[in-house]
């Protein structure tokens, strides 16, 4: 039996791991299961799943962690100590799902550890794509793409030379907003972004599409994981979500990889890899669909994929920057302090502020030091965001 893991289990990738998981019981050995405050679906997942171990990201909840798990049999734990010690446990594989930044640290302990990483949490690449990679490597471990988009990516370079790539597209929905007038988006309300016209996500996501700081976010990790220029990278939207991805050769060929708008196809292909195996999910008839519609985006209407190639042109520790600033303007968005407009704003104004902090967005990337860049730009997106109030 395979040991597993899921880091952010409660969450949409978590479920749909937790879903693959439950049509194979007798395949795995689930040792932890990691969640935020989701008590009762944490300890559910953990005594029907059998887990060592199940951990709340918060303190706060252990009592009720604890209680919820009374005569299971599964052991209880809470905070960031705990987290890092569940990643240390022997697994052969991990489900990396924890949303943001606080998702880096328990992936590069699990790296360290020599375990094949499923990697949901795009946030980690990012933030800090040198440092994952080369613990990766120091430690003979395994980085296996789960974004949709990467795991297409990475599927259609099985058996191909990565110098023969000139380059890689990446599809966007397009979100909530992508047919709205320019002059609307300023109103746009929390409920009317949290809406994907195709995607069933959790609500940060889905904001993050309607904003397209999530396909900022993926053009990084392209970059980052592929090893590939910012200018072999591009961004199309397409709004039917069938095609993921696609990769252009220097012969002019181009492979598209289509699938179903359903997180568990890239799960699985990462949980089985690398066979293939059969999964649960719609399989396209593509005379009923007919036709498949592509668009070049509106910079206008998604200045964060602008932003992205700046931070990408600019190097160092600029993504960690981009994205806390990200982080913390979106948390301002959900908490009504500004406008769903303003969060390109607030970034754009961090970004020009890191700019300058040269001895530390180009200081040697380890944990602790993109922990810094982390604190400071969510500190000048805070601000940024007073003033926007104000």
């Amino acid at each position: 039996m395979r040991k597993i893991s899921i880091f952010g289990a409660t969450g949409s990738i978590g479920q749909n791991t937790i879903d693959l998981i439950r049509r194979a019981p007798d395949s795995y050995n689930v040792v932890a299961l990691t969640g935020g405050a989701n008590i009762e679906r944490l300890a559910q997942d953990a005594i029907a799943l059998r887990a060592d171990i199940a951990v709340t990201a918060y303190d706060c909840h252990l009592p009720a962690l604890q209680a919820a798990l009374q005569g299971s049999g599964v052991e209880a734990a809470a905070g960031q100590t705990a987290l890092l010690e569940a990643a240390a446990r022997p697994a052969d594989w991990i489900m990396s799902a924890i949303v943001g930044a606080a998702g880096l640290a328990p992936g590069l302990e699990a790296l360290k550890h020599g375990t094949t990483l499923a990697l949901a949490n795009k946030e980690s690449l990012v933030c800090a794509g040198q440092l994952l990679l080369q613990t990766a490597e120091r430690y003979g471990a395994r980085l296996l793409p789960v974004d949709s988009e990467h795991s297409a990516v990475f599927q259609g370079l099985v058996g191909e030379d990565i110098a023969a790539v000139e380059r890689i597209i990446i599809t966007a929905s397009g979100g909530a907003f992508r047919d709205w007038p320019l002059e609307d988006l300023p109103k746009a309300t929390l409920a009317q972004a949290s809406s994907h016209p195709n995607w069933d996500m959790g609500q940060r996501i889905t904001i993050d599409s309607a904003s397209m700081f999530n396909k900022a976010l993926e053009v990084i990790e392209t970059k980052e994981y592929f090893g590939v220029r910012p200018d072999q990278i591009e961004v199309l939207v397409h709004p039917e979500s069938l095609v993921h991805a696609l990769v252009g050769f220097n012969d002019g060929a181009i492979m598209a990889h289509l699938g179903a708008a359903d997180m568990r196809h890239a799960i699985g292909y990462a949980l089985h890899w690398p066979e293939r195996q059969s999964l649960p999910v719609e399989r396209l008839d593509l005379a009923r669909i007919g036709q498949l519609n592509f668009r070049a985006p509106d910079p206008a209407r998604y200045p964060a994929l602008r932003l992205a190639n700046e931070v990408m042109a600019r190097g160092g520790m600029m993504g960690a920057a981009f994205n806390a600033a990200k982080e913390q303007a979106l948390d301002d968005f959900i908490a009504g302090r500004i406008r769903f407009t303003d969060m390109a704003v607030v970034v754009e104004t961090v970004l020009e502020q890191m700019s300058g902090e040269s001895d530390l967005i180009d200081a040697e990337m380890t944990l602790d030091n993109v922990g810094r860049v982390d604190h400071l730009a969510r500190k000048q997106a805070a601000r940024a965001a007073a003033e926007r109030i104000g």
